[in-house]
């Protein structure tokens, strides 16, 4: 299952069009071209409508929105809708400022998203209107554990239902979900969470991901999330005693250029909720 999803990235190498963090954009580029995409950043309004109409995916990402991008991401967002193209919002810092939440809002109000990537902070934000966050980290209080899992599928059921996207909420443990089916993904590393981007990365690979299966959104984000989370447990094994979070980015981009269909299928650890 989760193989097909990755093989079908590599075969057919899908164009992905980020208005993304300026703090990841390099992250993002890279790991769209490790996992067999291909990238490209715009984000003026003057051209962002024609650029992702020759795209096959959008990755909107508001971690440095600002007013010149703000119109762009609805230009853009409306324009992939018009092509029946997959688009995902990834809500950074969704709650951090009125500023953001207000943004990631309205996207969702205007745009009809595949799926929606965050953390469990920012997927609340979205679901209520208002929220916190430790900046763009998720606060303490949200943390998704063994103990409380059921809470969390159950909310990301409910914002699929209401918003007709796939919800990935990423963290310690993974959920990935629609409005009636939900897995828990137990793959990763803490070491992921402390690089800037890790998120990022994974929001333009996910985008991939949807764009090469466009009959299997469910799937093609859960391959995702597994394949990420994977790579971060197989970039940190391969670290030596002198290698910190620096090399760990590195190496995390080179098992995501490495990593097989069957390597994921025999490495995913999820389960259905």
């Amino acid at each position: 299952m989760l193989k097909e999803m990755l093989d079908n990235v590599r075969a057919t190498t899908p164009l992905i069009h980020n208005i993304t963090n300026y703090v990841t954009v390099n992250d993002c580029a890279n790991t769209l071209l490790a996992c067999g995409g291909a990238p490209i950043m715009s984000d003026d309004r003057e051209e962002v409508e024609e650029i992702t109409s020759i795209c096959g995916g959008l990755n909107i990402n508001i971690g440095t929105l600002n007013g010149n991008t703000i119109p762009s991401m609805f230009l853009a967002g409306k324009k992939a809708n018009e092509l029946s193209h997959p688009v995902l919002l990834d809500p950074v810092g969704a709650g951090a400022s009125s500023l953001r939440t207000r943004t990631a809002c309205k996207l969702m109000d205007e745009i009809h998203f595949t799926a929606i990537r965050g953390n469990i902070s920012e997927i609340k934000t979205l679901a209520l209107g208002s929220g916190s966050t430790k900046g763009v980290d998720a606060d303490v209080a949200d943390v998704i554990t063994r103990e409380n899992i059921k809470d969390g599928v159950r909310f990301a059921k409910e914002l699929s239902a209401k918003t007709n996207a796939v919800v990935a909420i990423t963290g310690a443990i993974d959920i990935v979900a629609n409005s009636s089916t939900a897995y828990a993904i137990y793959n990763g590393h803490p070491i992921l969470s402390k690089i800037t981007g890790s998120g990022c990365m994974l929001s333009a690979m996910t985008t991939a991901y949807l764009t090469a299966n466009p009959t299997q959104p469910l799937t093609a984000v859960l391959a995702a999330v597994c394949a990420m989370g994977l790579c971060g447990e197989l970039a940190f094994a391969h670290l030596g005693a002198q290698e910190g979070n620096s090399t760990f980015r590195n190496k995390l981009i080179d098992q995501i250029y490495c990593l097989t269909g069957d390597l994921l299928e025999s490495g995913a650890r999820y389960e259905l909720q």
